[in-house]
Parts: structure tokens; sequence; C-alpha cells
């Protein structure tokens, strides 16, 4: 036949007409509303429908079937604990000049085995809101 034996047994993929692309990337932006283009462009050759990824970055634009950003919130302070909570000191001071008043922060954590920290400190003088 004069052609490779893997090009004679490769599957073939359909090619479709601009309704039917459509509805298939309907079909996937509304089960996974965070897919992208990219993602849209796997799934339909996954399901064996050959599209150029320009051809579905146009529809998905024109149909306004673009992907839904998730947010992620993630939780960085446990205010729900039973440990005593100590007042701030430094609200009734009443700052005139630089240098009357010194704060220092300390925060940690253990991302990886031993210790680490950031360390601040800060005149709360020369600190503009």
């Amino acid at each position: 036949m004069g052609i490779a034996r893997s090009t004679f047994y490769r599957e073939q993929l359909q090619r479709i007409g601009e309704a039917e692309l459509l509805n298939a990337i309907i079909a996937i932006c509304d089960e996974f509303e965070a897919y992208g283009w990219r993602r849209v462009r796997a799934a339909l050759k996954q399901q064996g429908i050959c599209a150029n990824h320009k051809r579905i970055k146009r529809l998905m634009r024109e149909h306004d079937l673009q992907p839904r950003r998730r947010r992620r919130y993630v939780a960085t302070t446990d205010s729900a604990h039973d440990l005593p909570i100590f007042p701030d000191l430094t609200k009734e001071i009443a700052l005139s000049g630089r240098d009357q008043l010194w704060v220092a922060d300390l925060t940690y954590g253990a991302p990886r085995p031993g210790w680490s920290g950031r360390r601040m400190l800060e005149c709360k003088g020369e600190r503009r809101n």
C-alpha cells in the first residue's frame, strides 16, 4: 500500500459542523464550568472529535462560555480557640512624634522539618496610614 502500518491502524477523529461542535462544547462547559478552551479541546479529543483550538476559542467567546474562575479562600487565622486573647494596649496611646512606640510581631509555622519564622520590628510613629 505504500503507507506505514501505524497510519493504517490509527483511529481517525471525526470532523463535525459548527452546530454539533457547539452542542458538544456546551455539554462539556455545563459539566465542568471551570474548563477553558484547552481542557475543552482535550475533552473533545477524548470523545473523538477533532477541532482546531482557534475554532473552539471563537465559539466559546461568541456564546459566552468562558470559564468561571474559582476564588480560593484560605483561612489563615483561627479565632475560635480557647486560648487567652490579650488586649491591644496601644489603642489608648496618642503618638505625637517618632520613636515613641515600638511593636514587634512574631509569626511562625512549620512548612518543612524544623522551625521557620518571620520576625518584624517596627516603629508605630513612622507608619503612615
